[in-house]
């Protein structure tokens, strides 16, 4: 997807935003196309959730400017907010209301004419038409997620914002909930979604990396990976035991940059080829280890990047590993 040719969606200019001593956003540009889904990843506490809420109105940046639906971030928030649908972390429904319940009392907190048919439409849309009569107390965690997105349909919103919508759901719930956004942004619809898990963020058109309120990296997940010129090799052992030996030496040598375990493989990386292959060869020379080159994965640009981030208290974190 062209995002200079597709009119946007969202369009706005070095934001930022303090709460109290501490700049949680930091002159951070984005332009999302409509239709588009766009990713934001980093570690709990970069800021993903406050750039959202930013760009579509529903915060008052400190300095920057912007427009969402071709409505001014700074002056028209209120049109804004009837446009978009926000669907929080947290389940946030009543459990002792039935499904269709639910979305009648949603629908008619919203004003909404002939309620009972567009709430038959948003049960059908998101398959829940079987389940209408079942308490939302009773659903596993994969079909309460469905009901939140069929609330957020119902004002029929041109934008969604999506704040981790899929965590703690088992992977074919995820899935499924990935194939109707889709269907979704097919239908024209722009898609906002922070997300630690990387499978999810290779589904998005686009994706940015955000730490401790700064935009580290941007683009689609196969230029985000480019972008960053990392080298991986995969390294095989004898034994895990033998693995977690290599990585504690791997790390102290020249062009090494990240040793991280995956099963029973490590994936070390480093900017430097030559310098990281001469060490791999140094450390493996004993023998039982294999060596072969690998593609560098999101999962590694994650991990490097936000060990290469420094907070907003100039703490150089941990990275966190990815879901």
């Amino acid at each position: 997807m062209n995002d200079t040719a597709a009119p946007a969606a969202i369009d706005v200019h070095d934001l930022h935003k303090r709460f109290g001593d501490k700049e949680v956003v930091v002159g951070v540009s984005l332009r999302i196309a409509r239709g588009e889904i766009f990713g934001f990843l980093g570690p709990n506490g970069s800021g993903k959730t406050t750039m959202i809420r930013l760009m579509c109105g529903l915060l008052t940046p400190d300095a920057g400017s912007g427009t969402c639906l071709g409505y001014d971030i700074l002056t028209e928030a209120p049109a804004i907010k009837r446009s978009i649908g926000y669907m929080t972390q947290r389940f946030s429904f009543w459990d002792d209301l039935t499904i269709r319940e639910n979305l009648d009392f949603t629908a008619c907190a919203y004003q909404m004419p002939d309620r009972r048919k567009v709430v038959d439409r948003a049960l059908a849309d998101l398959g829940l038409t079987s389940r209408a009569r079942q308490l939302a107390g009773t659903l596993s965690g994969g079909w309460k997620q469905r009901l939140a997105l069929a609330a957020c349909m119902l004002h029929g919103p041109r934008v969604l914002l999506l704040d981790e919508p899929t965590a703690g759901v088992d992977p074919n719930a995820r899935r499924q909930f990935w194939d109707e956004l889709h269907r979704l942004a097919g239908e024209g619809i722009s898609v906002l979604v922070s997300t630690h898990y990387m499978d999810e963020a290779e589904r998005c058109h686009k994706l940015a990396y955000i730490a401790y309120g700064r935009l580290l990296a941007q683009g689609t997940a196969a230029s985000v990976i480019a972008e960053q010129g990392l080298t991986t090799h995969l390294v095989r052992g004898p034994d895990v035991q033998a693995l977690n030996v290599l990585s504690q030496q791997l790390q102290s040598m020249p062009g090494v940059e990240q040793t991280v375990a995956f099963g029973e493989t490590l994936h070390v990386t480093g900017k430097d080829a030559a310098a990281l292959e001469h060490s791999l060869r140094t450390a493996t020379a004993a023998g039982g280890f294999t060596v072969a080159p690998a593609e560098t994965g999101l999962e590694d640009v994650f991990i490097h990047l936000v060990k290469g981030a420094t907070d907003n208290w100039g703490e150089k974190p941990a990275a966190e590993a990815p879901r």
